[in-house]
């Protein structure tokens, strides 16, 4: 027991404490997801209910959140990630908002999601959330009435990094597996295993370690309180359609989108966002039709790796270069950049400065 009160006392110290000498104010807004799942049994790690678990109730499973945070939770939703919707998502932003308006005082925002999609819930904040204050979304691998369960220490890690003074102005930040990652380079890399978040390329963050929260970097690209998209009054984003190439890859599925509603593509292009011949002739239609009827175009990639780049011929066809976005990412970018604008200039400005 004493060993336990040291470690809850140093957590308290290196996380931080509001300047009245009280804890910290922390809102946990849950959505559901393998962090809220059940199983029939303690080693069922695949065919469990995720989302059976209420946040209040996750909560107070780990009480050495208690010692250190003043934490309020509200339920969002409880569903898998997979059945998030974008109404969800503006939810979410309204909600952080509001709350951000009334209690001036909140330290920092931790959202509990399904693993799936966390990645594209967390860009998404990171985007629209316009505060400097902490978003951390945290998950986890295995369900809660699991052997090993991973969520309970990573919930009480997410809540110290939203605490953390050194967290602000970070973006939005995921927390799993003792690592922070950020919102904007990080994706989900492995179908089972607990340190399945990577920014394969760019790194993690930093770590939740017993001792401190340690930060090594930070993104350089806008986001949070200088981003220019503002969601609060918006009720629905435009439609955008991802298409994922391949060897001879079925080109009516590109008007099929048009005709489904669709004001913007994403391509999941093979190498350098490269499109086929087949993909391109389709292009070319498209760039026949009335400039009001035309959707905005963007170049993604399926590799997984690297930028997106600019090239002669995909540049005169209108289509922009998602940079180191991936197709679910520049999606999100991408219905945003909607919201403001069709001008594939401004759109291309927005994904080198975002």
């Amino acid at each position: 027991m004493r060993i336990l009160a040291v470690t809850v006392f140093a957590l308290f110290v290196t996380t931080g404490s509001s300047a009245q000498g009280g804890k910290p104010i922390v809102y946990v807004l849950s959505t559901g997801g393998t962090i809220a799942g059940s199983g029939s049994s303690s080693t069922d790690l695949s065919n469990y209910k995720p989302g059976a678990i209420l946040g209040e109730q996750l909560v107070k499973a780990v009480p050495q959140i208690a010692q250190i945070a003043d934490v309020r939770v509200e339920q969002i939703v409880n569903v898998r990630s997979s059945d998030l919707t974008i109404d969800n998502w503006l939810t979410l932003t309204k909600r952080i908002q509001s709350i951000l308006t009334e209690t001036p005082s909140v330290a920092g925002f931790v959202v509990t999601s399904g693993t799936n999609t966390l990645e594209e819930t967390a860009y998404f904040l990171h985007l629209t959330v316009r505060s400097d204050k902490p978003v951390v979304l945290v998950g986890s691998m295995r369900p809660a009435t699991a052997i090993s369960a991973d969520g309970p220490l990573n919930l009480l890690n997410a809540v110290r990094t939203a605490i953390a003074p050194e967290s602000r102005g970070k973006g939005g930040l995921i927390v799993l597996n003792d690592e922070i990652n950020a919102a904007r380079d990080t994706t989900k890399t492995n179908t089972l295993r607990v340190e399945t978040f990577r920014a394969p390329e760019l790194g993690i963050l930093g770590y939740v370690d017993e001792d401190r929260i340690s930060y090594y970097r930070a993104t350089t690209k806008r986001h949070t309180s200088s981003s220019e998209f503002d969601v609060t009054s918006l009720t629905s984003l435009p439609k955008v359609t991802i298409l994922y190439s391949y060897i001879e890859p079925d080109a009516a599925l590109i008007h099929a989108s048009i005709k489904a509603g669709a004001r913007g593509i994403v391509f999941a292009g093979t190498g350098n966002g490269t499109l086929s011949i087949f993909e391109a002739n389709a292009v070319k239609e498209i760039q026949a039709m009335p400039e009001a009827a035309r959707p905005a175009l963007v170049r993604s990639s399926r590799v997984g790796n690297g930028r997106v780049t600019p090239t002669t011929e995909f540049d005169a066809m209108g289509i922009v270069a998602s940079d180191t976005l991936n197709p679910q990412k520049a999606r999100i970018l991408l219905m945003l950049a909607l919201t403001k604008t069709s001008d594939p200039k401004e759109i291309r400005r927005m994904f080198s400065e975002y």
